[in-house]
């Protein structure tokens, strides 16, 4: 059967750019609808359904941090990568701290893109190839829906980006355990830069916030080794 082809919104104010990047994209098999400030493409992506979504962040009218807490509000699972020339590290915790999957600066190779990417939708197109098992686990009075990326409590449903999801499903594996802070950031990330360390703590800030519902869960900072996910009976 014929895989679905993927939905892209691509927001990219430089015209010519952004004509080289969709027409490498479609080349490459992606469905991809260009849009040029941030207001066109926030209004695109409520009218259209995507699959993925990259966001330059200088854009006018309404810049890409905007357009994707916008997104957020909506849509917590669908995969943002920012692209852009902005690469202070306090611009790239910024894109992370929103929801960012990944974060590509300008200048940039289109197969680093294309690889950043298929790494990216490998995380989020896992459901229907393994069991329940596998992908659901029950954290205290949590119920932690891998292939779905929700925790919920109560009735209560949290959607989680791919990279909570991921990370939290790496904590879940080795529950009242250390987890390594380099394991972690070779599994998630793919490498252990400190960029990616600075990261990967917004990450388990935002996983710690989500998990504070239950006392008798804790995701605790193992001093100088990595992090632990205890739960107290």
């Amino acid at each position: 059967m014929e895989k679905t082809q993927i939905r892209l919104l691509l927001a990219e104010d430089d015209r010519n750019l952004g004509n080289i990047l969709k027409n490498y994209l479609e080349a490459k098999g992606y469905a991809t609808t260009l849009c040029v400030n941030g207001q066109e493409a926030a209004e695109t992506f409520a009218k259209k359904d995507f699959d993925f979504c990259i966001l330059d962040i200088m854009m006018p009218v309404k810049d890409g941090f905007t357009v994707a807490s916008e997104i957020r509000t909506t849509n917590k699972k669908i995969p943002i990568l920012f692209l852009t020339a902005k690469a202070l590290q306090q611009d790239k915790l910024k894109g992370f701290e929103i929801g960012a999957d990944d974060y590509i600066t300008k200048p940039f190779s289109m197969e680093e893109l294309l690889l950043r990417m298929q790494a990216i939708l490998r995380r989020t197109e896992e459901p229907g190839k393994a069991n329940f098992n596998e992908n659901t686990y029950i954290i205290g009075n949590y119920t932690f829906e891998y292939n779905r990326q929700t925790l919920t409590i109560h009735g209560k449903e949290m959607k989680l980006t791919s990279k909570e999801a991921g990370l939290l499903r790496l904590l879940c594996t080795h529950a009242n355990e250390v987890l390594d802070r380099s394991t972690a950031l070779r599994e998630i990330w793919n490498d252990d830069s400190y960029f990616n360390a600075r990261s990967m703590d917004v990450y388990i800030v935002k996983l710690r916030k989500y998990l504070k519902e239950d006392p008798l869960v804790e995701l605790i900072n193992v001093h100088g080794v990595g992090f632990k996910l205890v739960m107290n009976t």
